[in-house]
């Protein structure tokens, strides 16, 4: 569970934040603060994970705050919600870490958009000790480079062969199904579901999938789609 803390000096805005939050699975509001100091007081107590975070509030401003949390080295993660839209605040905010920069007012999309992506790499951050380069880039949002026909052979990660990897690629080819799931593709490919994980964690690394999670009744689930426009990605290990 992701624990979140929702700093807005105005009630209204802050409760529809609240609101927003708890339409979120695996996301759960620990306090409320409409200054800086309050904030300063929850944290003292709690274990906090993700601020929302205002910039125009009485005393310290979002930035200041922000900035002083830097300073102290707080663990925790930032995402701006604010009106303010001047370039400045926005460059500043990002030099000192945010997360996202939602501008008021914006659509629940949008809200949840950042928290899905906030989420997915939250998950991604503390399921392992050490992540591959290309789980790096796609952390930051780079794209992979296009793989250009000379290409040399590369070699698969420890664990993953270059049939097996050939067998769920034909079963994702022939799949009529635009989205699956791991279970999904376990099945068809009559391979276990651990190994065939590690064959799709494998393929969003390099982009040749496109991985998100969906939520529904009971836990979250990541499904898959082809990502056409990186279809040469996965010669270079054939």
């Amino acid at each position: 569970m992701i624990k979140v803390m929702i700093v807005e000096d105005d009630p209204m805005v802050a409760a529809l934040n609240r609101q927003f939050v708890g339409r979120m699975d695996g996301f759960e509001v620990i306090g409320a603060a409409e200054n800086a100091q309050q904030a300063i007081a929850i944290l003292a107590e709690s274990d906090i994970d993700l601020v929302l975070l205002d910039i125009h509030m009485p005393g310290l401003t979002g930035i200041e705050f922000l900035q002083m949390l830097r300073e102290q080295q707080q663990d925790l993660d930032v995402i701006l919600i604010t009106a303010a839209s001047e370039i400045q605040q926005i460059q500043h905010a990002l030099r000192l870490g945010a997360s996202d920069y939602l501008i008021k007012p914006f659509e629940f999309s949008r809200f949840q958009e950042a928290l899905l992506q906030y989420q997915s790499n939250f998950h991604k951050l503390h399921a392992n000790k050490q992540i591959s380069q290309q789980e790096i880039d796609s952390l930051l949002g780079r794209k992979q480079p296009s793989v250009s026909p000379s290409t040399t052979v590369q070699s698969l990660p420890k664990g993953l062969t270059k049939a097996t990897l050939q067998t769920i690629q034909q079963v994702i080819l022939s799949n009529e199904a635009v989205v699956f799931s791991t279970d999904e593709l376990a099945q068809s490919a009559q391979i276990s579901r651990v190994s065939v994980r590690k064959y799709l964690k494998f393929l969003s690394a390099i982009g040749y999938l496109q991985e998100d999670l969906t939520y529904g009744v009971g836990r979250p689930i990541y499904q898959y789609r082809l990502a056409p426009e990186n279809a040469n990605r996965l010669d270079p290990y054939l």
